[in-house]
């Protein structure tokens, strides 16, 4: 059998492992465009940020290594330009000779990933504007930073490239705008969520030009202007395109293939194309959500080297069948680590899911022990059958591994309520005795239960001042002299079963502390004589940040610069 594979990055280069593994007679031949295969997309703004010191570590194999270990004959600076269904043969044009040639196939992979999205805007190819994908790409910007030493750069785009890369820049020293369309950088946060984010990122000295789209590019005094749609300009000493990533396929498409989403190659769950010797992996393919079960397109490294596992037992004749992806990732913003695992209350609403959250302020360890810190924990679950959606968990050590057990968790299709009885390892440096997760399943049962009701910040302003509600702050005075929301009364709750004959009974009261603990523990005094009481969900710091945020948003101008 000759596996011929189009791609040797993180799909690519496992599928010819595997096969290797799977099949030793098999020949494998790899061709891949760039000048290196199987290499860490995912440390390209480390190594400009000098983090990664030796280019070297980007690269897990060479072409030399991998045919040492696997016997894969891999091609660099190889472009398969056509493929021949019906010859079973692939057209190749070696970049570095111009040669073309054909080359057989019994079974054929395509793993061609995705492209970045660089729209037609006028000045767009200027030579200090750079887009971030592959290794020459970052050598060429890691150069260009070592030669001409910019002192500024803008970054347009606020996904995971545009965020890693302006704390990588920043560490250099440079001044860095991140411009982006949207409203919130990284939309796999809710927007309260990413206020977190944001707030984290302006600390470190970067600036966010948010809601405001790039509407072209000219050169300026040897560096870069930035006009912006509405009105305003940026000027810089480069920038980088980071706005996103659309899947190539233009080779699948111009062979006939069947396509999908922003025309993504669609696969079965064999990863197999509309061609049945043809299978696709990566970036490039249309995956369904394992949480809604829609079609979508989830770019991301791990994923990908599942679907090229999995192409190959197939390729092999081993039944193995791809699940579907939902969209579990984890990134450093600054001091900050922010994860999310499927689904947030936006695309919830989105897919017509009626949800509901619990948000909550743990520590990352037993507070007693030293250097516990807080990180706050957004779970999503269906209202009616309390099955787990999502959670979104920003902090500093200890977020990566929560979200690991949540993203077991939704894939082990376990109710948000069972989350109580996970027993997970603890001791005072790694965690609680009640573990964050179980904090958030003990919340979500008690509200299943009737023990806990909520509100939420985006009630605050509607809440009534006229007295038919009670607005309560249990915590203390000197934390509700620092800040607290107006019309809410101050009655710390270690006072509060003292106070109760002040507070009118018959009417709904309405808790916040810092946290959402006191509160918590507020309202169970009050439910237990007799009052309706709510508790905010998230505590005060959370709806201090979320409301900074917006009064920001408010005071910038129509262009998304603040004033």
């Amino acid at each position: 059998m000759k596996v011929v594979i189009v791609g040797g990055v993180a799909g690519g280069a496992t599928a010819a492992a595997r096969i290797r593994r799977l099949d030793e007679a098999a020949q494998i031949v790899v061709f891949e465009r760039s000048g290196f295969v199987s290499y860490a997309n995912c440390g390209l703004p480390y190594y400009i940020g000098g983090v990664i010191e030796d280019e070297e570590e980007l690269t897990l194999q060479s072409p030399q290594s991998f045919h040492k270990r696997f016997r894969v004959d891999v091609r660099v600076r190889h472009e398969v330009t056509a493929i021949h269904t019906h010859s079973k043969t692939v057209t190749v044009r070696n970049l570095e000779t111009g040669e073309e040639f054909a080359e057989s196939y019994d079974k054929l992979l395509l793993a061609p990933g995705a492209k970045p999205v660089k729209p037609p805007l006028p000045g767009i190819d200027g030579e200090r504007i750079f887009t971030l994908r592959t290794v020459e790409d970052t050598l060429r910007i890691h150069a260009h930073i070592r030669r001409e030493k910019p002192a500024s750069a803008v970054l347009v785009g606020g996904g995971f490239i545009g965020v890693e890369l302006a704390e990588n820049l920043r560490a250099l020293g440079m001044e860095v705008t991140i411009v982006e369309a949207g409203r919130q950088l990284l939309g796999i946060f809710d927007a309260d969520m990413a206020a977190l984010l944001h707030a984290e990122l302006r600390r470190s000295g970067i600036r966010l030009v948010l809601q405001s789209a790039v509407e072209s590019f000219a050169p300026q005094g040897g560096g870069v202007a930035v006009q912006l749609k509405g009105g305003g300009t940026l000027q810089a000493d480069m920038a980088v395109l980071a706005i996103g990533v659309a899947p190539d396929t233009a080779l699948a498409k111009d062979a006939g293939l069947a396509l999908g989403l922003r025309g993504s190659i669609l696969v079965n769950d064999r990863m197999q194309t509309s061609q049945s010797d043809i299978y696709a992996v990566g970036d490039a393919v249309q995956v369904k959500h394992f949480v809604t079960g829609e079609d979508t397109l989830i770019p991301l490294a791990g994923p990908a080297n599942k679907q090229g596992r999995i192409a190959a037992d197939n390729i092999c004749g081993t039944e193995s069948r791809y699940g579907g992806t939902q969209g579990s990732s984890v990134l450093k913003v600054c001091a900050l680590t922010a994860a999310a695992t499927g689904i947030n209350e936006a695309a919830a609403a989105k897919a017509g899911i009626a949800a509901d959250k619990v948000i909550l302020s743990p520590m990352s360890h037993a507070g007693y022990y030293p250097g516990a810190r807080v990180m706050t924990m957004k779970v999503i679950f269906e209202k009616e059958t309390f099955r787990l959606l999502g959670a979104q968990i920003i902090g500093y050590d200890g977020v990566d591994k929560r979200i690991d057990v949540l993203a077991t968790a939704i894939r082990a299709g376990m109710k948000a309520t069972e989350l109580k009885e996970l027993e997970l390892a603890y001791a005072p440096p790694y965690s609680s005795a009640k573990d964050p997760v179980n904090m958030a399943g003990f919340l979500i049962d008690n509200i299943k239960n009737g023990v806990l009701k909520q509100w939420f910040w985006q009630e605050a302003d509607a809440l009534p001042r006229d007295g038919s509600v009670t607005l309560l702050d249990t915590r203390t005075p000197a934390e509700y002299a620092r800040g607290h929301i107006e019309g809410f009364v101050n009655i710390p709750v270690d006072e509060l079963r003292e106070h109760l004959g002040e507070l009118a009974p018959g009417k709904p009261v309405y808790v916040i502390c810092q946290s959402g603990l006191r509160s918590y523990i507020a309202s169970r005094i009050l439910a237990g004589s007799g009052f309706d009481a709510y508790n905010f969900a998230g505590g005060f710091r959370f709806y201090d940040a979320v409301m900074q945020e917006r009064r920001l948003a408010e005071r910038s101008t129509p262009c998304g610069m603040d004033e």
